[in-house]
């Protein structure tokens, strides 16, 4: 099966009040993770990589992987773009063979975002492809996204009817509490989403989808595990699944996780090292780590996305 867009499956999960999960992929480890626990589930799946983490790969690497996914799952995947800053990655991405690209114009000025957002939009259409835009600011720190509390902003519903009309993008990203990164609220701060403002842009965009970032969960166990075997992370919350369960019963068809694949793996690897630290093969701790993140992405698909059976 080849790559799809998001069109048809985002379709689906607003009808059916449930999300796909767009899992963030660096390695082979974490595809195989990820996408062994969507065949199992028969989940459809949005796979999305970074700018980061395209650097890292590189963008060849990446799409073998991919291919290599939709050739064992036969699954109706999507590979996307999460937050292309520049109508050139964007190009770059749909002219390698991406099906899905986010430009994140959310830094610029309204008429900015606009203009931007609507140039990569033309070509991404002429060229079989679907965009993600972005309106609100998320604060928190993740790859190239680096946003204080103090230039975060949730995202005005009044300017959402113009946007998807003037750009005419076929998703759009909003801020209504969520954060990017594993350290997303201080201590003692409580998470709430913006449920009013959900509910407001869905009332004014009805049927359109919706998509949160910055919606891990940041799994205490894992920060736990990782401070016992050497880590000094702080004390982290995240976005309480039962939270994010509500928005996917909602207009929100795409919830992007990346902070608590990141745990699971550093946990499982630290956890395997301190317990045998005669190992040196690297497929002695990224075996564990393999499982572990195909356990949590399990997790989620059933009790957070509800897209188990839904491929």
């Amino acid at each position: 099966m080849p790559l799809v867009t998001t069109t048809e499956m985002f379709k689906k999960a607003y009808e059916g009040g449930y999300a796909i999960g767009a899992f963030n992929v660096n390695n082979m480890e974490i595809v195989q993770g990820i996408t062994e626990a969507a065949k199992e589930l028969n989940s459809p799946l949005v796979l999305q990589v970074s700018a980061g983490a395209r650097k890292y790969a590189s963008h060849t690497y990446l799409m073998k992987l991919v291919e290599a996914a939709l050739e064992e799952t036969n699954l109706p995947l999507a590979l996307h773009l999460d937050h292309g800053d520049t109508f050139e990655i964007c190009k770059s991405c749909i002219d390698g063979g991406f099906s899905s690209v986010m430009i994140d114009g959310s830094h610029h000025s309204f008429e900015e975002n606009i203009r931007l957002t609507r140039q990569v939009v033309e070509y991404a259409h002429a060229n079989g492809a679907v965009v993600e835009g972005e309106l609100g600011r998320l604060a928190g720190v993740e790859d190239d996204v680096n946003v204080s509390e103090e230039d975060a902003s949730y995202t005005k519903p009044e300017e959402v009817e113009e946007f998807v009309a003037r750009t005419g993008v076929d998703s759009l990203a909003i801020a209504i509490g969520t954060s990017h990164g594993a350290f997303k609220f201080k201590p003692g701060q409580k998470p709430q989403l913006r449920f009013d403002i959900l509910e407001e842009i869905s009332r004014r965009l009805p049927g359109f989808p919706i998509v949160l970032h910055g919606a891990s969960s940041v799994v205490p166990e894992y920060v736990k595990m990782i401070n016992e075997y050497g880590g000094a992370m702080p004390d982290a919350i995240g976005i309480p699944e039962e939270m994010l369960r509500q928005a996917a019963k909602m207009s929100v068809c795409k919830i992007n996780i990346d902070s608590d694949l990141r745990l699971a793996m550093t946990a499982t690897i630290r956890q395997h090292l301190a317990q045998h630290p005669d190992h040196f093969d690297p497929r002695q701790y990224l075996k564990p780590a393999r499982e572990e993140v195909k356990k949590m992405v399990a997790h989620k698909i059933v009790n957070v996305l509800g897209s188990d059976g839904k491929a």
